[in-house]
């Protein structure tokens, strides 16, 4: 089981170039099925449309930049 980053965290992923802020979990990208682990959008722009959303998984993290709020709530969920 690994934690779950919570909502606002900044990381880089594997291969990218640009910070990206997760606001979603256990999303899909709408194009299929697939439930992917984050939503993020570019940092610091922000929620520029649908066509900015970056889908991917906990392993695709490559850095945490910055770790976003956490509740008692967040400590509990593992996957």
């Amino acid at each position: 089981m690994k934690k779950i980053y919570p909502i606002g965290t900044v990381v880089t992923l594997v291969d990218g170039t640009k910070p990206l802020m997760i606001y979603g979990r256990f999303q899909n990208s709408g194009d299929s099925e697939e439930i992917y682990d984050y939503v993020a959008c570019l940092y610091p722009e922000g929620n520029i449309s649908d066509d900015y959303n970056v889908f991917f998984n906990h392993e695709d993290v490559d850095k945490v930049l910055f770790t976003g709020y956490q509740t008692e709530e967040d400590e509990k969920t593992n996957f």
